[in-house]
């Protein structure tokens, strides 16, 4: 008797190419992709990112060519417009996904526009989340030279691209204001020479901010970007400092700062650390309190200090996930109550997913913002990809370092052999596990992160934080977007403002 649990044989050979043919099809397949968006949905993604929702199941029937033109005209219709199929074997429109893919690409056309100078390494705070490691504010060793500020300026000048931006980081930078004062009237004298414009950034915790200071800065257009991270006692537990009083100087300097740059020229941060995991609601509440109208709920960077106190910064990506899905859906709520609120990094990802437009944020970029969007001027002449390539540095990893200010031409730096390594694996349509996946278009490639958290910069996407956050982040939106007309008209108002 043969026993019925014997598993079948199954044919390896390839089948012949009748078995692949269809007769007469009513329809042609494009290129797309699909995930299961909930247990009743489906989301279609196609190689320019336009997306459609539809029930589980529909995809099968796509392929089967089971979708029937006279029956299921709306369907048929929405597949048809969003290029998921095609009524000939070629689409008449492909010049028209062409132009659409081309613009999605158009970031790379200027090449590098941020150009970070890390001013100085002192600091007068201690956060225990600090992703460089930052020195005491007494030893002005740790500032940046005139002669690589110089240096610095004249690589900016080669860039293509004629709209820069001169961020200056630390530590804190404040403790060499002199030095941010030179840097900024050497780049506008010759952004003259080289017909540039130049937006000027200044990162600070405001705790060493003065009317001085901040004079200089309106007369000169200079930006503030500055750190908060919820109300007084998080903040304070997140930003030691000597007084323990980071959250009094910092209200109080952005209450200065309003008075002499307006709202608009002062923007804030957030740094998410597993004490703030337990406070979502407060921390968007201390946002509107404040009269912000952006906020940007970022996890915390596997970088310098963060990584030394595990205890007290490491959390899982699950647990960073039900934080910011509570923290957006208090945020938009304060939306449909009347408080215009933006979370900054939904409308990054809002305005990939719903525009033909591109984004100018580093992580969410292919090919990645690395030296096609950003580079870095450290304070020891050294030259970064990337300000995450210059945090791995702080903890004894040059492995993204380009070059020194102080012995490599422009060139080497930007076209060196270290740029075409980093090349091989910033784009993620080339990349094992985000070609395939349905959100490709909207997401980036981070080879830093991937170096820092897999010791390899091509990276696992099984395993990968990166993965795992924005993959869910993606989806949930989009899920978010079907469930309202009320929530639908919150995002679309965010990509139009932000």
């Amino acid at each position: 008797m043969i026993s019925t649990n014997t598993p079948p044989k199954y044919n390896r050979k390839f089948k012949e190419r009748d078995f692949f043919h269809s007769p007469s099809p009513e329809y042609f397949l494009l290129p797309f992709k699909f995930h299961r968006l909930n247990e009743y949905q489906e989301v279609m993604v196609n190689e320019v990112g336009d997306f459609l929702v539809v029930p589980r199941g529909t995809v099968h029937r796509i392929v089967q060519r089971e979708v029937n033109p006279q029956s299921e005209e709306e369907l048929y219709g929405d597949l048809l417009s969003h290029y998921m199929i095609s009524e000939e074997p070629v689409t008449p429109l492909l010049d028209v996904l062409a132009t659409r893919y081309r613009t999605k690409k158009s970031f790379l056309d200027g090449f590098t526009s941020l150009h970070i100078f890390v001013i100085t390494l002192r600091c007068e705070h201690t956060c225990h989340y600090c992703q460089v490691s930052r020195v005491t504010q007494d030893r002005q060793a740790y500032d940046m030279s005139e002669a690589r500020i110089d240096r610095g300026i004249d690589l900016m000048m080669k860039s293509p691209n004629p709209h820069l931006t001169m961020e200056f980081q630390g530590g804190e930078p404040l403790l060499a204001f002199d030095r941010i004062v030179y840097a900024v009237e050497q780049a506008k004298a010759k952004a003259v020479d080289h017909e540039k414009r130049i937006n000027f950034v200044i990162c600070t915790n405001l705790a060493l901010i003065s009317e001085e200071i901040l004079q200089y800065c309106q007369s000169n257009h200079i930006l503030l970007s500055v750190s908060l991270d919820g109300p007084e006692s998080l903040h304070n537990s997140n930003r030691k400092r000597p007084g323990n009083n980071s959250y009094e100087l910092t209200i109080r300097g952005l209450e200065l700062a309003r008075q002499f740059l307006g709202e608009d020229r002062v923007s804030a941060l957030m740094t998410t650390t597993s004490l703030s995991l337990q406070y979502p609601k407060e921390i968007v509440e201390e946002y509107v309190r404040r009269g912000f109208h952006h906020i940007f709920l970022r996890p915390i960077s596997p970088y310098g200090f963060a990584v030394r106190n595990q205890k007290r910064n490491a959390y899982q990506t699950e647990e960073f996930l039900t934080f910011y899905k509570t923290a957006l859906q208090r945020i938009i709520e304060h939306n449909l109550n009347g408080y215009h609120l933006i979370e900054d990094y939904a409308a990054i990802l809002l305005k990939k997913i719903l525009t033909p437009f591109p984004v100018g944020y580093v992580d969410l970029q292919s090919p990645a913002g690395l030296i096609n969007n950003v580079i870095v001027f450290n304070y020891d002449g050294k030259v970064f990809a990337s300000d995450e390539a210059r945090m791995l540095a702080e903890m004894k990893d040059d492995t993204f370092c380009l070059g020194s200010l102080d012995t490599h031409s422009y060139q080497e730096i930007f076209y060196g052999e270290k740029a075409r390594w980093i090349a091989q694996v910033w784009t993620n349509e080339g990349l094992a596990g985000c070609s395939e996946c349905a959100f490709q278009a909207y997401c980036g490639a981070d080879p830093v992160f991937h170096h820092a958290t897999q010791g390899d910069a091509y990276g696992y996407r099984p395993t990968s934080g990166f993965c795992r956050k924005n993959m869910e982040l993606i989806r949930y939106l989009i899920e978010l977007m079907n469930t309202t007309p009320e929530i639908n008209r919150v995002f679309r108002r965010w990509i139009s403002q932000s």
